[in-house]
């Protein structure tokens, strides 16, 4: 990663944490945060119930599911579910769920 000329102007802390959020690893992480609260907060608490892990890879959605009707009625619903949870993220950051 090449080094930035330091600047010794005055910045504000909105500016310096913008800069601290737009590197990569920390995007990456923020990203994975967001899209497994976005699950929680749109499929509700009773499918929450039913949720073991939360898994966001590259534009792929994991999720592990501990009842097969439910993983089943899911499965019907794959592009709806999608749609929502990238409203709920504000962008088309999700391109595909992986229920297992």
């Amino acid at each position: 990663m090449a080094k930035k000329k330091r600047s010794f102007e005055p910045q504000t802390i909105s500016e310096v944490l913008g800069e601290l959020i737009d590197q990569k690893n920390i995007k990456v992480g923020i990203t994975k945060v967001r899209v497994e609260q976005a699950w929680k907060t749109t499929m509700g608490a009773s499918v929450s119930q039913y949720t073991q892990e939360v898994n966001f890879r590259g534009s792929t959605l994991f999720v592990n599911l501990n009842s097969a009707p439910l993983r089943e009625e899911l499965s019907y619903g794959k592009e709806k579910i999608l749609r929502h949870l990238n409203e709920a993220l504000g962008a088309e950051i999700i391109s595909k769920i992986v229920l297992r």
